[in-house]
């Protein structure tokens, strides 16, 4: 319709303000949105006239055909909705001999379903608790390797120190030669 910002609106206000008068300003507001609702009564009416025309005059199945023709692909999936509505209701509706045997074979497969998952759990618990063992190995070995070092390690020191600590055999002692006694020469610049 109109197409008004807010910077119109206040220049009608003031424009208003200055023609009209500040006592009888809200009176005239008043007026004015009482006729403005009554405008949109008026034409919201003549729509719903026009389109309850329409549908007696058959348009409604033109336009359903026209939009089903330039989309067939939403036409396609309004038809598998209502097919899948349809079917939903007729299974989903008051006791049924098939639907009794439909809910049977569902809890089976539903047994069946929560039994395999139970197996698949438990191996894969079964094979997390081996590949933790699978871990713990090397650091077992780890350990184990240096526990069998240490020991050999404290099992050769105290034979080091226990060889340390035997007294040394005795062997006989080479006789000394005696000391040659030598006359000294007197030095050159010694006088004797």
């Amino acid at each position: 319709m109109f197409d008004l910002g807010w910077t119109e609106l206040m220049v009608i206000g003031v424009v208003a303000l200055i023609v009209v008068g500040p006592k009888d300003l809200p009176g005239m507001f008043r007026a004015v949105g009482k006729f403005v609702g009554k405008a949109k009564q008026m034409a919201r009416e003549f729509s719903r006239a026009m389109n309850d025309a329409a549908d007696d005059a058959g348009v409604s199945d033109v336009a359903s055909t026209l939009k089903k023709a330039t989309n067939p692909v939403g036409s396609a999936m309004d038809e598998v909705k209502k097919s899948t509505e349809s079917f939903t209701a007729k299974t989903m509706a008051g006791p049924n001999p098939k639907r009794a045997e439909f809910d049977d074979e569902r809890k089976e497969m539903a047994e069946k379903i929560s039994k395999r998952g139970a197996e698949v759990a438990t191996e894969r618990k079964a094979a997390e608790e081996a590949a933790k063992a699978d871990a713990a190995k090397p650091a077992a070995k780890k350990a184990a390797t240096k526990a069998a070092a240490k020991k050999t390690a404290a099992k050769k020191a105290p034979a080091k120190k226990a060889a340390a600590k035997k007294p040394a055999a005795k062997t006989p002692a080479a006789k000394k030669a005696p000391a040659k006694k030598t006359a000294s020469k007197p030095a050159s610049g010694d006088i004797a």
